[in-house]
């Protein structure tokens, strides 16, 4: 028999701890990796336009309660809000491990004779089991990380898609803007085009002209309720998609400040390409989830390594409730032989780890690119509706011109279609190309990470 005096077992219980105190794999580090020093057609100095709330610049009261609404009703988004009460209940659950587990139980019987109705028994007993997993090799401590980080990353999710359906509710009402205008223009076209239509009739009755200019003028019109129908279309649907952002089923949507009177800065820093590693919600969620997956390696390492369980018991009886009996023992549990499983097992958890790194530093170029594109975008689409408004006077007051010639007999009637068609193909693409620039801005804004903050009322801490 083995006696241990109370010295040695000190001197285990001080080794457990120190064992216990120990936690395998590496601490997680944010990984170096390709980071330039400037965004390439930034050349305006300045805190990130990402610090601003761009649908209060649009001054737009209409489009921010849109947001508004789609922030509270949209499905997607509460999908998502329920998914992170699923992580914070699985944190929960895995956290549990941490901690003792305490079970009850009991048993009773009742014996009787029936040669002797005062022989009868009453037996019994209660009992309390307490179990406790120490944990060694920090294996718990790692899993419960990986699940913090685990949710973290969905609360990233949630704001990633919360700035998505903001940027879309207000790049799908410029749209529609830009629809209104362009069903506006080509209705004005129509009104137009009829009364040239009405008026070369009547030099056709009068023998001025041949039935040729008659024909291309009523194709022209027919161009024109065409456009019309087309517009239509397209606006109906844009408030559908709209409607669906907000959460709401398909309805007419408000309008508010007109596509010309929307105001913005002239003016769109964006700042450092390295706030995107910490602003940008897809980045954020993508480092949580390798931190969560570094954590995996060394709870998956302490498998290799035998696992200490604590038990206690303790069973009262019901014939004497002072009697007492208790048992406390230990076991040892660890792997000999398994045809290395628990090594396979790590080596599984390193390449889910540097596949989680590659979209790590593949998500961090996709948004230097976002970023170029969207500045490459703001400033060659305010060129360019300063061209087409340019375009816009040069066919109106070619057009004029022309019908000076035409009812002087210099020209034909064909160069005046050519011209009007030229004149409202100007008018549609100037209202499209402004539609383009704003939007852009919004772009802008979604690839800094920025325009809209996500309050969190309460977050778990690790």
């Amino acid at each position: 028999m083995i006696i241990f005096r109370p010295y040695c077992f000190k001197l285990i219980l001080g080794v457990v701890i120190l064992i216990a105190g120990c936690k395998l794999g590496q601490p997680y580090s944010r990984p170096d990796i390709t980071n330039p020093q400037y965004f390439r057609f930034d050349s305006i100095p300045g805190e990130s336009v990402a610090n601003l709330p761009w649908w209060e610049l649009f001054g737009d009261t209409v489009l921010q309660n849109m947001i508004l609404t789609g922030i509270e009703n949209n499905k997607d988004l509460n999908i998502l809000i329920a998914r992170i009460r699923e992580a914070e209940a699985q944190l929960g659950i895995v956290r549990a491990n941490l901690y003792p587990r305490i079970n009850y139980g009991g048993d009773g019987t009742f014996s009787s004779s029936s040669d002797d109705a005062t022989d009868s028994k009453v037996t019994g007993a209660v009992l309390a089991n307490v179990s406790y997993q120490v944990d060694l090799w920090g294996r718990y401590r790692n899993l419960t990380e990986a699940a913090f980080q685990e949710y973290l990353a969905t609360e990233e999710a949630y704001r990633n898609l919360t700035l998505l359906i903001v940027s879309s509710i207000g790049q799908g009402y410029l749209l529609l803007r830009d629809l209104d205008n362009r069903l506006i223009i080509s209705e004005k076209t129509l009104e137009t085009w009829q009364y040239n239509l009405d008026l070369v009739e009547a030099r056709f009755h009068a023998g001025m002209i041949s039935e040729v200019d008659v024909k291309q003028s009523f194709i022209q019109v027919e161009e024109a309720r065409t456009t019309i129908q087309t517009f239509t279309r397209l606006r109906v649907q844009t408030e559908n998609s709209l409607s669906i952002l907000m959460g709401l089923p398909p309805q007419n949507i408000e309008r508010g400040v007109a596509l010309e009177e929307q105001v913005f800065p002239p003016e769109l820093p964006a700042g450092l390409p390295s706030d995107l590693l910490n602003r940008r919600p897809d980045i954020l969620s993508a480092e949580r989830k390798l931190e969560a997956q570094t954590a995996r390696i060394g709870a998956t390492e302490a498998l290799q390594y035998p696992q200490l369980t604590l038990t206690a018991d303790l069973t009262a009886s019901f014939a004497n409730p002072s009697i007492l009996f208790g048992n406390l023992s230990a076991q040892v549990f660890g792997p000999l032989f398994n045809s290395g499983e628990n090594k396979r097992k790590l080596e599984v958890e390193i390449l889910r780890t540097e596949q989680l790194l590659l979209t790590y530093e593949n998500t961090f170029l996709n948004a230097l690119r976002e970023v170029e594109d969207a500045m490459i975008a703001v400033e060659t689409f305010k060129n360019e509706f300063n061209i087409r408004v340019s375009q816009v006077n040069a066919s109106s007051e070619a057009l004029d011109m022309a019908w000076v010639r035409y009812q002087n007999g210099v020209t034909s009637y064909l160069e005046i279609l050519d011209l009007q068609t030229s004149q409202f193909s100007s008018l549609l693409k100037a209202s499209e190309t402004l539609q383009l620039q704003l939007s852009s801005s919004v772009q802008l804004y979604e690839a800094l990470g920025g325009g809209w903050r996500i309050p969190v009322d309460s977050l778990v801490t690790n």
